[in-house]
């Protein structure tokens, strides 16, 4: 059974930093791409940051592009979402998510329908 567990999230005020994690297991973690979306409070869930199988490239919604950086630790099964300067319209349910499509660009992937693999989400509150 495939899991994927978020971490990280909470209150933090603007201009503020947070780092959040997600956990998988149940799946041969160095053979999915992963890729963090959000979903504010009335909006559509939208994409944040994805990164291929070994880290080698890595893709950003330009909303973020310049504050987040997306990481991986194949070892640990784990991927990172280091956020900074967070503004107030950051605050949402961050999932993360797991994708193995067998052609891809890893533009591809800011698309949550190559994703196979969900969270339960982390909220993040920015307060300004």
């Amino acid at each position: 059974q495939v899991q994927l567990g978020e971490s990280g999230g909470g209150l933090v005020q603007a201009g503020g930093s947070l780092r959040l994690s997600c956990a998988a297991s149940g799946l041969t973690f160095g053979q999915y791409i992963m890729g963090w979306f959000r979903q504010g409070p009335g909006k559509e869930r939208e994409f944040v940051a994805t990164i291929s199988h070994s880290a080698i490239v890595s893709h950003y919604s330009d909303s973020v592009k310049g504050r987040f950086a997306i990481s991986r630790d194949n070892w640990k099964n784990t991927v990172y979402l280091q956020m900074s300067n967070l503004k107030p319209e950051d605050t949402a349910l961050y999932y993360c998510a797991a994708g193995s499509p067998t052609q891809w660009t890893i533009e591809d992937m800011s698309v949550a329908s190559q994703y196979d693999y969900w969270g339960q989400g982390t909220q993040v509150t920015v307060s300004s």
